[in-house]
């Protein structure tokens, strides 16, 4: 049972909190349940496990733990000793109902200054009339666990642009030779062209035609020291005519194919004569 001399809550006259909630439990298992408010949480001493979207998670001293709106949820003491914490309760003032997804993947947040802060903001509200440095600690609060969530976004739209930059690239292999308009790899990969030229440059650090002429280039160089005539080998790699691909040849190895064929060890031997 909860020890109920163990539990302080109350509202705070601050707008953006809906609770305060100070707590030491011991064999009290809480069961799935959700809240309006995000539970912002901090544990002074002991562990709680708690499941969140179907996926176990810790929430131990030195770290914060965000449980997003809405999400259901439990928790239990890992010790028999079990554990205390504190616990404000932000509405989406504080931080939007938008930002729910973000959280539920990963509720844990390790930042020893944002620790801090959450600490300072709860000392600050044991103590009515001190409003406007609560109110100042709530916003640093709040804008730092923005930021957090904000950081998600951008790791997981620079993820998904990778994954895009590495679709084309796997296009433009299977293509290099007959070649492919952006405006077909767009349609193909349903990504705007403007867009694929962005993500592929990011990732691979050259531009989509860049990549193309490189690969032509290298089979290029390939089919030339096989004996191939340069004249073939512009056809074979793909270039449009010979003037075409002596110029990227030129451009990527400083010589012209012609000279690149010849530029091998010669036979001693002169040629039989017949």
């Amino acid at each position: 049972m909860v020890d109920h001399q163990q539990i302080r809550a109350w509202r705070p006259a601050l707008a953006g909190i809906d609770e305060v909630f100070h707590a030491r439990i011991t064999d009290h298992v809480y069961p799935m349940h959700t809240h309006d408010s995000w539970t912002l949480l901090i544990v002074d001493d002991g562990m709680v496990r708690y499941d969140l979207d179907r996926h176990e998670h810790g929430a131990l001293d030195q770290l914060v733990t965000l449980l997003p709106p809405h999400v259901p949820h439990n928790g239990r003491s890992v010790t028999p000793t079990g554990f205390r914490k504190r616990v404000v309760y932000l509405d989406s003032s504080q931080l939007e109902d938008s930002l729910i997804g973000l959280a539920v993947d990963s509720p844990v947040l390790e930042d020893p200054l944002l620790r801090q802060r959450i600490h300072q903001l709860h000392e600050s509200l044991e103590h009515p009339g001190d409003e406007l440095d609560t109110e100042s600690r709530l916003a640093l609060v709040s804008e730092r666990l923005r930021d957090h969530l904000q950081r998600r976004v951008e790791d997981r739209t620079h993820v998904r642009d990778a994954g895009i930059a590495h679709r084309l690239r796997d296009l433009l292999d299977a293509r290099f030779v007959e070649g492919i308009s952006l405006q077909e790899a767009s349609d193909t990969l349903h990504v705007h062209p403007a867009h694929l030229v962005r993500v592929f440059s990011r990732e691979f650090g050259m531009g989509p035609h860049q990549y193309l002429t490189g690969r032509r280039v290298d089979l290029a160089r390939k089919l030339l020291l096989s004996g191939m005539s340069p004249r073939l080998v512009a056809v074979s790699a793909g270039f449009y005519d010979q003037s075409h691909f002596n110029r990227h040849f030129k451009r990527s190895l400083g010589t012209s194919p012609g000279r690149y064929a010849r530029s091998g060890p010669q036979s001693d031997l002169a040629p039989t004569q017949i």
